[in-house]
């Protein structure tokens, strides 16, 4: 997170002026240059870099809740190698979904979406706090990790065959294949602690699971007198 956002604050300057196009032809992941045979490093330092403050702060919300009991799960140095090789092969089926495509693709959510695979094989039960707007109504449920993280692969898989008859700006393919590679990679992991076994022994949660719907309220209760 730290490095997603000190990258961003280097180019957030340019931004607002034309040098931000070029910045991105330089170091975005453009398929059309992958399939030519240059810019490959790209498929690296492309999902360090976001395309404005919402997508660094969407992207960096998901790093944030399911990351962190990922990353214990894995260790430090795994867990960074995890996260980078789930980014790179992200970015290998968007290439496959559209080899010619000249749009530069930028983000780390190819690399959270593997960490939301793992976190799905891992702890399918978590508790996960959604909130649903309605105008101004706003309500609280808390759902479990299987529901909310199927749910949302599905609206990918949609999205990704939509967008190959109508175009769009977000890469729903790399999402699915951040996904899925981070449900293989964390595949001999879930098998070395257990497997079966190990979603019995955790109740299929991570440790010390927080959520919203769950924290006791330190507002005194006040009886009405009879």
């Amino acid at each position: 997170m730290v490095f997603n956002i000190f990258v961003f604050a280097l180019y957030f300057p340019m931004m607002s002026g034309p040098s931000i196009v070029s910045f991105f032809d330089n170091w975005a992941m453009i398929p059309a240059n992958i399939t030519a045979g240059n810019h490959y490093y790209t498929a690296l330092t492309s999902m360090f870099l976001h395309g404005g403050i919402l997508h660094l702060a969407g992207n960096m919300l998901f790093l944030w809740i399911f990351g962190d009991n990922v990353e214990d799960a894995m260790g430090h140095i795994p867990y960074l190698i995890f996260y980078l090789i789930c980014g790179i092969g992200a970015g290998a089926l968007h290439i496959l979904s559209n080899p010619i495509s000249n749009m530069p693709m930028v983000g780390a959510s190819g690399a959270i979406s593997g960490v939301l695979g793992a976190y799905l094989l891992l702890y399918p039960k978590a508790r996960v706090d959604v909130a649903l707007v309605l105008i101004i109504i706003v309500r609280m449920f808390t759902w479990p990790a299987w529901v909310v993280l199927s749910a949302w692969m599905i609206f990918q898989i949609f999205g990704g065959l939509l967008s190959a008859s109508t175009g769009g700006g977000i890469a729903y393919w790399a999402h699915i294949g951040g996904f899925i590679v981070g449900i293989v990679l964390a595949f001999p992991l879930w098998l070395y602690l257990g497997g079966p076994a190990f979603w019995r022994k955790c109740d299929f949660r991570p440790p010390n699971e927080p959520t919203f719907a769950t924290r006791v309220s330190t507002i005194p209760i006040v009886r009405r007198k009879q």
